[in-house]
C-alpha cells in the first residue's frame, strides 16, 4: 500500500512527467468536482436557511395551535375554556383574542384590514420582535387613546407614521341611515415587519377592550383562542392532544395546517433543489473518466516497466484509483473552501439580494450543517471512485510485453 501510494502520489504531484494537456485536463477534472460539490453545499445552505427563517417568522409570528367555533361564532365562557386548555401538558400560555375586519384610516389613505385584540398583559407570540418602527406599546397614550401597532405595508398603504391618530370602523351589513359603523380611534405606537406580506399588509393590534366596543361583544367572549406550546418541535403532538380532547362544536388547527401553503413551498424547495444540482456532482464524478484514462494513456510505458519489475496488476490498479481519488479529493476541498467563503461573504455582506414580496426576506439566508458536509464529501468521493474504477481496472490489465515492444 506504501509503495502505491507513493507512485500516485509522484504522479498527481509531478509536472515534469505529464503534458501540458494532461495538466490541463487534470485541472479542468478538480474544477468539475469542486464546482459541483460546492454548488450542491451552497444549494443546500440556503435551503436550510429558508426554512429556518420562515420557520423562525411564521412560529414566532403566528399561534402555535387555535381553538375556533365550527361556524366561526364567538367563543361562550371563554375564560373556563381558557383555564381548561392551559392544563395540557407542554401548553405554555393560552389567550383569548377578539378578531373582525374593520375599515382603517389615516390623514394618509384609507383600506381594509384584520384588528386583533389581545389581552392587557401582552401577546403571546414573538410579535414584539418584529417591531421595526416605535414600540411594542398597547397601553393608552398621552392623547387618552389606545395603543394601536401596525405592519410595515398597511403602515405604508394608509401613509401613517408612529405618532399618528388611526381611525377603525367596523360595520355589519349595508351601510344605512339606521346602520352606521362603530368608531373607534387609537394612536399609532409601533409598526412592525416580518417580510412575510400576508402579514404585514393586513393585520393590525391593540387590546381586547376597545375591539369589543367596536363589535359589541360581551367580556366573556372571544373570536378565537390561541395557544403557544414551551416546545415548537411537540406543536403536531400538542394539538393532537387538544383536537382529540375538544368536542363539537369547536374546531382545533396547528400552525402546519393554517399556513400550510407556506410550508408545503418551504419543502418543495427543500426536495428539489438540491437534487438538481446534485447533477452537477454526478457529471464531475464520471469526468473521471476520462481524465484517469488519459493519465493512464499518458503513462503506458511506466506501466510496462512497472509490471516488469514485478508490480503486480492490483497494485497498478490501486495507483490509478487512487489517482483518481486526489483529484476528487483535491477538488472536493476546494467546494468546501468555495462554499466557506461564500457564507461568510453571504452573511457578511449579503450578495444575493432577494425581492421580499417573493421570497419572504430581502436577502438569500444560509445555513449550513455540518451533516451535509458529510455526506457530501463521502458521496462524492464514492462517485469519483467508482468513475475511476474503469480506467484503473484498464491500467491494470495492460501487457507489459506489448507495451515495451510497442515503445521500441
Amino acid at each position: 500500500m506504501k509503495f502505491t501510494l507513493y507512485i500516485a502520489g509522484k504522479y498527481f504531484w509531478s509536472k515534469k512527467r505529464e503534458s501540458r494537456f494532461l495538466s490541463f485536463i487534470k485541472i479542468m477534472a478538480i474544477g468539475g468536482v469542486a464546482i459541483g460539490s460546492a454548488g450542491l453545499l451552497i444549494a443546500l445552505s440556503i435551503v436550510h436557511g429558508f426554512k429556518s427563517t420562515i420557520n423562525e417568522k411564521i412560529i414566532g409570528f403566528a399561534p402555535h395551535v387555535t381553538v375556533n367555533t365550527f361556524m366561526n361564532d364567538p367563543l361562550l365562557r371563554a375564560d373556563t375554556l381558557q383555564t381548561y386548555l392551559s392544563d395540557f401538558p407542554g401548553v405554555e400560555e393560552v389567550q383569548p383574542v377578539v378578531m373582525g375586519q374593520v375599515m382603517i384610516q389615516s390623514a394618509g389613505g384609507v383600506s381594509g384590514t384584520l384588528i386583533k385584540g389581545v389581552p392587557e398583559s401582552g401577546d403571546v407570540t414573538h410579535l414584539r420582535d418584529y417591531i421595526l418602527e416605535g414600540a411594542y406599546d398597547l397601553s393608552v397614550q398621552e392623547s387618552d387613546l389606545p395603543g394601536l401597532i401596525l405592519g410595515f405595508d398597511l403602515a405604508r398603504t394608509i401613509g401613517a407614521e408612529v405618532g399618528d391618530k388611526i381611525t377603525l370602523f367596523a360595520l355589519e351589513g349595508l351601510p344605512t341611515p339606521f346602520n352606521t359603523p362603530e368608531i373607534q380611534q387609537f394612536t399609532l405606537t409601533g409598526i412592525y415587519q416580518t417580510g412575510i406580506a400576508r402579514f404585514d399588509d393586513n393585520f393590525a393590534l391593540t387590546t381586547s377592550e376597545p375591539v369589543r366596543k367596536l363589535f359589541g361583544f360581551d367580556p366573556q367572549y372571544a373570536s378565537t383562542m390561541e395557544i403557544n406550546v414551551s416546545d415548537p418541535n411537540q406543536i403536531e403532538h400538542i394539538y393532537g392532544e387538544i383536537r382529540d380532547a375538544t368536542e363539537f362544536p369547536y374546531v382545533t388547527e396547528s400552525i402546519y395546517q393554517r399556513y400550510r401553503n407556506i410550508f408545503a413551498w418551504i419543502d418543495l424547495q427543500e426536495e428539489t433543489i438540491p437534487l438538481v444540482i446534485s447533477v452537477m456532482v454526478i457529471v464531475a464524478a464520471f469526468n473521471l473518466i476520462g481524465t484517469v484514462l488519459m493519465m493512464v494513456l499518458e503513462r503506458v510505458k511506466d506501466i510496462g516497466i512497472l509490471k516488469t519489475i514485478g508490480a503486480k496488476s492490483r497494485a497498478i490498479r490501486q495507483i490509478f484509483l487512487l489517482e483518481g481519488l486526489f483529484v476528487a479529493l483535491s477538488g472536493l476541498i476546494t467546494g468546501i473552501g468555495i462554499s466557506l467563503l461564500f457564507y461568510w461573504l453571504q452573511v457578511t455582506y449579503q450578495i444575493i439580494p432577494l425581492s421580499e414580496e417573493n421570497y419572504y426576506m430581502s436577502y438569500a439566508p444560509v445555513e449550513p450543517h455540518l451533516l451535509d458536509f458529510i455526506i457530501v464529501g463521502a458521496v462524492t468521493l464514492l462517485l469519483c471512485a467508482l468513475a475511476s474504477w474503469l480506467p484503473a481496472r484498464i491500467a491494470a490489465q495492460t501487457d507489459p510485453v506489448k507495451v515495451l515492444s510497442f515503445g521500441k
